[in-house]
């Protein structure tokens, strides 16, 4: 009873000349929309919320992690190759270096070899002449 009182104290309003129309149409508005609301067993139950799926934050975190680590995978194979490819350079100049030392040994080797036979064939050749001069002298002194 108690709001059909105050709603009929806002319907006495409406009546006063003393209110100006636009507040007579606000009034008339609000009326209309206190008796639409329901009332008593008119109230129904609200709607029940069905399963909401609240992980989305977990699932936005686990796929910015996929994409990070999908990343760095990337950036680590890249590092890797980058790392083999330098080691291949490395051990293909070490390589190179080896062989041409080792050609260079050779031939520094072929080359006192020679020189080693150009010094005995040189001090044979002085030790026979050595021997002829002194054989000579040795006739010359006769």
């Amino acid at each position: 009873d108690r709001p059909q009182a105050s709603f009929a104290q806002v319907s006495a309003l409406k009546s006063m000349s003393l209110i100006p129309q636009e507040a007579k149409r606000v009034l008339d508005t609000f009326l209309a929309q206190v008796s639409q609301e329901p009332t008593g067993l008119d109230i129904s139950a609200p709607e029940a919320y069905g399963y909401e799926f609240q992980s989305h934050g977990v699932i936005e975190m686990l796929e910015k992690l996929l994409d990070k680590f999908v990343d760095e995978r990337t950036a680590l194979e890249k590092e890797e190759m980058n790392s083999k490819h330098a080691f291949e350079m490395l051990v293909q100049d070490l390589t190179a270096q080896i062989d041409q030392s080792t050609q260079d040994r050779e031939e520094k080797a072929e080359s006192k070899a020679k020189h080693l036979q150009a010094k005995a064939d040189a001090e044979g050749d002085l030790q026979d002449t050595m021997t002829t001069k002194e054989a000579d002298e040795k006739y010359l002194a006769d």
